[in-house]
């Protein structure tokens, strides 16, 4: 098989695999490496690399779930609080393997539509690595992460785009 066809083969089987369908093995540190360097292949206009990736696993992701579910339960009016969202917001995030937050960085360099679009390509290159290593990924954007500033320590230019939830399948 040539290299068109191994790419095209790769994209052709890009799917959304979302944390109930995740195994609870462990993604290799090197796997993961591959992951979020491919990220850092993504085009960028100017060189501006507006991405920024925190990567949430073991104790951090469980602190991630708990200030994720805390915050649903603060800013929801108690008629709108549905028990079932609070807790699918700490599974999803339990069952991955590892959670990479996605934030842009907005240099000012250039329009912030290409800082966006260049985050979004480097998604893009992690989930067809993913693909790749019959890793499950999926890219969530919760309207949550906007209280989310603090801890992730987003600065005033920038802005999180969501989650990047990983595992690998049964």
């Amino acid at each position: 098989m040539n290299k068109a066809e191994v790419l095209k083969e790769i994209i052709e089987q890009r799917r959304s695999i979302f944390p109930k369908d995740y195994s609870d093995t462990e993604i290799s540190q090197e796997i993961l490496d591959e992951i979020l360097h491919s990220a850092t292949l993504a085009p960028n206009h100017k060189r501006t690399k507006p991405w920024r990736f925190t990567i949430f696993r073991g104790e951090e992701k469980a602190k991630l779930a708990l200030e994720m579910q805390s915050i649903y339960k603060s800013t929801q009016p108690e008629t709108l609080f549905l028990e079932k969202k609070y807790n699918d917001i700490g599974f999803k995030i339990n069952k991955a393997d590892t959670v990479v937050s996605i934030v842009v960085n907005f240099s000012g360099m250039v329009p912030e539509w290409e800082e966006i679009a260049a985050v979004s390509m480097a998604v893009q290159n992690m989930y067809l690595t993913c693909t790749a290593n019959n890793i499950g990924c999926y890219w969530s954007s919760p309207k949550i992460v906007d209280h989310l500033k603090e801890s992730l320590t987003i600065e005033e230019n920038q802005k999180c785009l969501g989650f990047l939830y990983v595992g690998n399948m049964d």
